[in-house]
């Protein structure tokens, strides 16, 4: 009862799914050395959780 819905537009759907799609062929070009790592959702160097949403 207490849960808030957020309405989010089209434009804001594809504006995130460009930057994912645009990092994963980044990722591809340029692969870190740590990649493996961050894919699996392992928190990076500085301990923040690494995520693929903007």
């Amino acid at each position: 009862m207490g849960q808030v819905i957020r309405f989010i537009s089209k434009s804001e759907l594809e504006r995130a799914r460009l930057i994912r799609e645009a990092r994963a062929n980044y990722e591809r070009v340029f692969p870190s050395a740590d990649s493996g790592d961050q894919q699996d959702g392992h928190p990076d160097r500085d301990g923040a959780q690494v995520s693929s949403e903007p």
